[in-house]
């Protein structure tokens, strides 16, 4: 089976003298900047020094001066809510920190569209939240307002908010145990997600469905799990239903998010982690990793002419691997994940292809005329440096 796929380059827009580059790239110190950030800090020692030296740009804090000098001080910029209900207060805010060197962006509301189990209701009107998003405008040009969805309701009734929001992302945290016991934002059938895809691939899934609700000019995150569902009810927890993310799993769903064209990762629930679980060392290892491409995950994307020839592994193709490529120092890097639940094996051809190397493996590959073959495991992801001429 083969198929062929034509990536487009996205042209390099020249920055704009805004906050975002014009394909929705944040522009950090007028440089285009891919942004690696958490809503919670790590329950470590010293997370701040952890967090900046993982790879981490920005964290999620009060606002309150003293916290972002802090923050700064560490290596970090942070982001605040401003709310919406209250614009005097959103001015108050806007005023105190606006000139703040550890200012990255603004967020007015999480999921404002969305209230559990009564979808046909929202929390905060899409006129409130353009309201307090044109008083942020109105004090501050410099920096991007963010907005997080959840992964439900229409796209038709997201685009309602798309006025409210330079950046727009949505929360997906598909790792969660068969014992998992009702609790919020969580559906009768046990899952947060509402897609047909139930597996840790659905992350690419919910990336489409963000982009179709941003367009192609406004930044996308993905907010990422680094949580146990379980570990998020105050008592009587279930320790056969504490499921955490895999550090694989981890890997896969923000390479898949890359490969779909995310312009920045966010991870939520680390509060909920306790320093014995493996969840941040896991993630460590994966911002380090994203730490070393940050300038090719910035860079618009390469066009190549890639082919893949899928061999029989005994199992049916489903999606396939998912990837998307990047500039890089004599070549391009390529970005790939392996979005089905069973392995795959394929042959990848790039003509003029002279050499792969599969990054963070230390595992170089044959390459002959241009082609190269390689093996998946379930939801596997690989980041190849293909050297060109």
């Amino acid at each position: 089976m083969t198929r062929r796929r034509l990536l487009q380059a996205a042209v390099a827009a020249p920055a704009s003298g805004g906050p975002l580059d014009k394909d929705g790239m944040a522009l950090v110190d007028g440089r285009r900047t891919f942004i690696l950030g958490l809503y919670q800090l790590p329950v470590t020692g010293q997370p701040l020094r952890e967090a900046a030296e993982a790879g981490v740009d920005v964290v999620h804090l009060p606002p309150e001066r003293a916290r972002f000098d802090e923050a700064r001080a560490a290596g970090l910029r942070g982001w605040t809510t401003t709310g919406a209900k209250d614009l005097a207060r959103v001015a108050r805010v806007v005023e105190s920190l606006r000139g703040h060197p550890g200012l990255m962006f603004w967020e007015v509301e999480d999921e404002p569209s969305f209230v559990w189990k009564k979808p046909r209701e929202v929390r905060v009107t899409p006129e409130a939240m353009q309201a307090a998003y044109q008083r942020i405008r109105g004090l501050d040009t410099k920096h991007p307002v963010y907005l997080n969805h959840s992964p439900t309701n229409l796209v038709e009734t997201l685009r309602r908010y798309n006025q409210s929001a330079d950046i727009i992302a949505t929360d997906i945290y598909p790792v969660i145990a068969p014992a998992a016991r009702p609790q919020y934002a969580l559906w009768p059938d046990g899952l947060q997600g509402d897609l047909l895809d139930t597996s840790v691939s659905q992350v690419g899934r919910y990336a489409e469905k963000m982009r179709q609700v941003a367009g192609p000019a406004r930044g996308l995150f993905m907010v990422l799990q680094g949580f146990a569902w379980e570990m998020l009810l105050e008592r009587d927890r279930n320790p056969a239903a504490v499921r955490y993310p895999t550090a694989a799993e981890t890997r896969f769903m923000a390479l898949q998010a890359i490969a779909h064209g995310v312009t920045g990762l966010l991870w939520w629930g680390l509060h909920k982690t306790p320093a014995e679980a493996p969840v941040w060392a896991g993630l460590r290892g994966v911002l380090r990793e994203l730490k070393e491409i940050k300038r090719e995950l910035a860079a618009p994307v390469a066009t190549v002419r890639l082919e893949t020839e899928y061999h029989d592994t005994g199992h049916s193709l489903d999606k396939g691997v998912e990837w998307t490529a990047r500039p890089t120092t004599g070549g391009v890097l390529l970005i790939a994940v392996n979005a089905d639940k069973n392995p795959v094996e394929l042959t990848w051809r790039l003509p003029g292809a002279r050499s792969v190397e599969v990054l963070f493996e230390k595992r170089p590959v044959r390459v002959s005329s241009g082609a190269w073959r390689d093996d998946f495991a379930p939801f596997g992801s690989r980041i190849y440096k293909v050297v060109l001429p």
